[in-house]
């Protein structure tokens, strides 16, 4: 399975360029540029590198370099060794959150060997051109090692409901989601209130997926039997794959207080990368909806990334 969370097993700098990093226990990142007192922090899609332990230990149990050097945390220039998260499953744009404040957006992935190196030249090979990973600092702040390193779930709410957009009731339905799944590491990146209308729900769910590329967008409201509930009908047109499990959870959930729960068309599907969930617009059913189904859903999250179950 395809693991989206980890800790910092070391922290790596260097007074300068082209040597091997040394550990320290903990370190300061400065938003647009990197570590600070680090050779590498600057400005551009460089400033913090990243290198699994377990890339390391691969490397080193090749037997063509096990018998040339002792490989360790910093040989590859790395500034944070992870452990525990799969960093080969990260795409440009994924943001990880390291420790409780720093933010770091995948810049690039691997680089340009120009086999100057000390690992390359003592054993022949270097796997950070293959299994490194690039970052920007989005948000600065110390990290230390052992700290906790996610990979955050980019998130867009949309709340349908023609009296919520004229601000004739506030969203409670909306801010319940904003609260409850804070559990599973989502960033909001978008969070819109719009009327009951296809063409413009259509627009804000194709927005969300293809140009945003959200990981997960959560609406809430239409999915009825009114005659301005169209939300079901829109997304079903727009996915490209049904996971028709989720719903089904839902209004099983929803059965426990009412029969009425019967009645929601809510779906679920997949369009690219971006996993949509139609909740219900009652307060009290968005809620149990997403105790029912935020553990499967992380799940979900992970499958999506392409390494199975």
């Amino acid at each position: 399975m395809v693991r989206i969370k980890g800790k910092i097993y070391s922290i790596n700098i260097s007074k300068r360029k082209g040597i091997s990093k040394f550990p320290v226990s903990e370190a300061e990142l400065i938003k647009g540029l990197g570590v600070k007192g680090d050779a590498h922090s600057s400005p551009g899609d460089r400033q913090v590198s990243l290198l699994s332990i377990e890339s390391i230990r691969r490397q080193f149990a090749c037997p063509k370099i096990k018998n040339v050097v002792r490989l360790k945390p910093g040989d590859f220039a790395e500034n944070i060794t992870t452990e525990g998260i799969d960093l080969a499953s990260l795409k440009i744009g994924d943001v990880l959150m390291a420790g409780k404040v720093v933010e770091l957006q995948i810049s690039k992935i691997g680089k340009e060997c120009h086999k100057f190196c000390s690992i390359y030249h003592k054993a022949g090979d270097c796997i950070m051109p293959r299994e490194g990973i690039f970052t920007r600092v989005l948000k600065g702040g110390k990290i230390k090692v052992r700290d906790k390193i996610h990979v955050i779930i980019k998130t867009a709410i949309l709340t349908i409901s023609d009296r919520a957009s004229k601000g004739e009731y506030p969203d409670k339905s909306g801010e319940i989601i904003k609260s409850i799944i804070k559990d599973i590491q989502a960033e909001i990146v978008r969070y819109e209130i719009i009327p009951d209308d296809p063409k413009l729900i259509k627009q804000k769910f194709i927005e969300y997926c293809d140009s945003l590329k959200m990981d997960l967008v959560i609406s809430t409201g239409g999915t009825g039997l009114g005659p301005r509930d169209f939300t079901p009908e829109v997304t079903a047109a727009i996915i490209e794959k049904e996971v028709p499990g989720i719903s089904e959870a839902i209004r099983i959930e929803g059965l426990k207080s009412t029969r009425r729960a019967m009645l929601s068309r809510g779906i679920t599907g997949i369009r690219g990368q971006t996993l949509i969930i139609n909740l219900p617009g009652s307060p009290k059913a968005v809620r149990e909806a997403l105790a029912t189904i935020l553990e499967a859903v992380q799940h979900g999250l992970e499958m999506m990334r392409g390494k199975g179950h």
